[in-house]
């Protein structure tokens, strides 16, 4: 198990601006809707094109709070890793800052949206894709 991540520096304040414009609780709320956000894409990202370490920093408890093995066994699922693997870390960290960008670029796309709205619409495209 890993003890924490560190975004890119460019997410430093791409993190501090979501939090403030979807008001859903404190900056690692969005760090995890952005990691679930991207692992839902269902691309694999590739390990060579990871991004540097010197944005927001989170430990693993502060960023899962007491599930982190659920969303360690994500990143293993995803990636057919066993859960003791040395890059388990650095997937997550990819998948935040990745889904950072994601939210980041859809909240350009619709300025009118809010932090409800938009998670109404990715659980409602969710339901639908069940059917």
């Amino acid at each position: 198990m890993f003890t924490g991540i560190k975004t890119s520096k460019a997410n430093k304040d791409l993190v501090t601006q979501l939090t403030s414009r979807l008001q859903l609780g404190a900056e690692n709320v969005i760090a995890r809707i952005a990691f679930t956000y991207s692992m839902a894409s269902e691309r694999q990202l590739d390990l060579l094109q990871i991004e540097d370490s010197q944005g927001k920093e989170y430990s693993s408890k502060v960023l899962f709070g007491d599930h982190a093995d659920i969303y360690i066994a994500m990143v293993c699922v995803h990636y057919q890793l066993y859960k003791t693997d040395k890059d388990i870390a650095r997937y997550v960290k990819m998948h935040i800052d990745d889904g950072l960008q994601l939210i980041a670029n859809e909240i350009k796309r619709n300025d009118n949206i809010n932090g409800s709205d938009f998670l109404i619409s990715k659980i409602e495209r969710g339901l639908r894709g069940l059917n």
